[in-house]
């Protein structure tokens, strides 16, 4: 059994989560004396990034990281007046936004709570979310609605400023019985699955129903808890054909 998804297709960004990044800057106006991050740095929260001498106690003191994260920017050298300018950027990056760009005729479609499956045909990276906000307004620049998904990224596979695809959820309908698409292959003009026997894999021809981006609902030819195959089933499809050709000579 399966879920097959009904899906609207969307592109969107990958951004750092707004709400888990902080600027850090001096408590007191006073001289840098040393630095201790750069850009790219991994730092826990409480960890020193730069000391500062107060230019009224004369005292030094440390700029420390308000939380774990990454050091996403750096406006600090040593000997440099601090001001009131910010010294460090840190984002947590263990969870990212989507930033979703949908047109006039879906927004009706999307709202707080979906699902959505994420997608990096670059990376090859996928990951499940939920659209947690959906903006009341247009942009008047590329007349697109924008929606945000919060994304879990503790292995840090999603990078903020990359392009992803992303399928977000609009109903939901159980398959008593699915295959997964990559299994489908096309064999003289039928639809056929590969299903193991005790010889190796046989071609099975299947009657599909509905289908989304990942399984395909099966009406007739397979029985449930047959084994089947699915990733690189293309090569069995190959593999038969060369031993058809050599029949033939």
């Amino acid at each position: 059994p399966a879920v097959i998804r009904e899906t609207l297709p969307v592109y969107g960004l990958i951004a750092p989560d707004a709400e888990r990044v902080r600027d850090v800057g001096a408590r007191f106006p006073g001289v840098i004396r040393s630095v201790g991050a750069a850009v790219g740095d991994s730092v826990r929260a409480g960890a020193t990034l730069a000391t500062v001498e107060s230019n009224e106690s004369l005292q030094s003191y440390a700029v420390v990281a308000p939380l774990a994260g990454v050091v996403t920017a750096r406006q600090a050298n040593p000997g440099e007046q601090t001001g009131d300018k910010s010294l460090f950027t840190v984002a947590d990056l263990s969870k990212v936004w989507v930033e979703l760009a949908l047109f006039p005729r879906d927004s009706a479609k999307v709202r707080v709570g979906q699902s959505v499956r994420v997608r990096s045909a670059d990376a090859g990276l996928s990951g499940d979310g939920r659209i947690v906000y959906v903006a009341p307004f247009g942009s008047s620049s590329n007349q697109t609605l924008a929606a945000r998904v919060s994304l879990d990224n503790g292995q840090r596979r999603w990078v903020p400023g990359l392009y992803v695809s992303a399928d977000v959820t609009l109903g939901e309908t159980p398959a008593p019985l699915a295959v997964r698409n990559e299994a489908l292959q096309n064999l003289a003009g039928r639809t056929v699955v590969f299903v193991q026997d005790d010889g190796g894999f046989e071609p099975r021809a299947v009657r599909t129903g509905r289908t989304d981006g990942e399984w395909s609902e099966v009406l007739g030819g397979l029985a449930p808890g047959e084994r089947y195959a699915t990733q690189n089933s293309y090569i069995l499809k190959a593999e038969l054909g060369k031993g058809e050709a050599s029949h033939e000579h």
